[in-house]
């Protein structure tokens, strides 16, 4: 007889278990993954009590401390020319020649006049001594001698309007040699030998010289800002630190020196200058600077501003939990000074906040 296999046939009760059974492995797999995410990589900082000072970040611009164009102050034909475009030069150094022939010759005269009114004068004055005996012995008239008294007066009155011809003529001959007023560097010259030159030509002159050590740099200040720069500067605690804007020099500190005595109702600004050292020259006039004027400091807590967000309940920092894990902290901002943040609570010293990545974290 053949053999009959029958199929093995389970219960039903058994079979909807083991699909039950099959069902809840499945999903204990899947809710495991997802409650043991992967780590995620974040960039942190310490939390740290520090000074932080309060600053006003501004931009300024470089001023040379003095400038001068320098002109003539007589007419004449330059002669000589004793510098150098571009050349540092001192007080007194000279710069150019007039031809000094014209002036030679005025000065001459002025002193032939001189020589001939001094012997007028020293003749009257004779005649008048001569005069003076005579008339205490009656041997010549009131008038005669009131006559000679006033001939020698006049004649010495004569003397000294020569005497200033003379020195003056010195004067215009001593104009004929153009020197630096003050110390600093020359500019273009405008001019060359040979050129006429006119005294103190409205134009811009022969060259202008500007001192650049030490230098100014000037800045504004907003209007809502001026009393705390004032106390601050009447405190001696206001500062002025300036960098150059291509960073090829290393930063330079003063203390403002100027403030202008009215705001700018157009601006609402107030100007201020402060003085610097320049002795290299690396800031030049006319460009412009990165200024950073302190006006004092303040100790308390600070963290990275990159680790401060603004949330939908104000500003806010993840604090990263000795777990390794997230914990999302308000906070209150005392204030921002460049890259650090001054907090007032939220935050505790030696506390690890998050700086970067904050946008794929969650609390816990």
């Amino acid at each position: 007889m053949p053999s009959t296999h029958h199929p093995l046939r389970l219960p039903p009760s058994l079979t909807a278990l083991g699909l039950c059974a099959l069902l809840f492995a499945g999903c204990a797999d899947k809710h495991s993954a997802r409650s043991a995410p992967p780590p995620l990589p974040v960039q942190v900082a310490k939390a740290e009590v520090r000074t932080l000072p309060r600053t006003l970040e501004l931009i300024g611009t470089v001023q040379p401390l003095r400038t001068v164009a320098v002109k003539s102050q007589v007419d004449g034909v330059i002669a000589t020319v004793h510098f150098r475009e571009g050349d540092e030069v001192k007080p007194g150094d000279l710069l150019v020649t007039l031809d000094r022939r014209p002036f030679e010759n005025t000065l001459r005269i002025a002193r032939a006049e001189l020589a001939d009114a001094q012997a007028e004068a020293d003749r009257a004055a004779a005649d008048a001594a001569r005069a003076a005996a005579l008339e205490q012995q009656a041997a010549v008239s009131k008038e005669q001698f009131s006559q000679l008294l006033t001939r020698a007066a006049t004649t010495r009155t004569l003397v000294c309007s020569r005497e200033a011809s003379v020195a003056n003529a010195e004067l215009q001959l001593g104009y004929t040699e153009i020197r630096a007023p003050i110390g600093g560097r020359t500019g273009e010259l405008r001019l060359h030998e040979g050129a006429l030159v006119r005294a103190n030509d409205s134009g811009t002159g022969l060259v202008t010289i500007n001192q650049l050590d030490p230098i100014a740099v000037a800045f504004a200040v907003p209007e809502s800002s001026l009393d705390a720069v004032r106390a601050a500067a009447a405190a001696g605690v206001a500062t002025v630190s300036v960098r150059s804007r291509g960073g090829a020099a290393e930063p330079r500190t003063g203390v403002p020196s100027f403030f202008d005595n009215a705001v700018d109702p157009a601006t609402g600004t107030i100007l201020l200058k402060a003085e610097l050292p320049n002795a290299d020259h690396a800031f030049w006039p006319g460009r412009f600077v990165d200024v950073s004027l302190v006006l004092g400091a303040d100790s308390g807590l600070v963290v990275p501003a990159a680790a401060v967000q603004q949330g939908q309940k104000g500003p806010q920092v993840f604090v990263v939990q000795p777990d390794k894990t997230v914990a999302l902290r308000p906070v209150v901002v005392a204030r921002t000074s460049g890259a650090l943040t001054l907090l007032a609570s939220g935050v505790q010293p030696g506390e690890t906040v998050v700086l970067e990545g904050q946008f794929r974290l969650v609390p816990g």
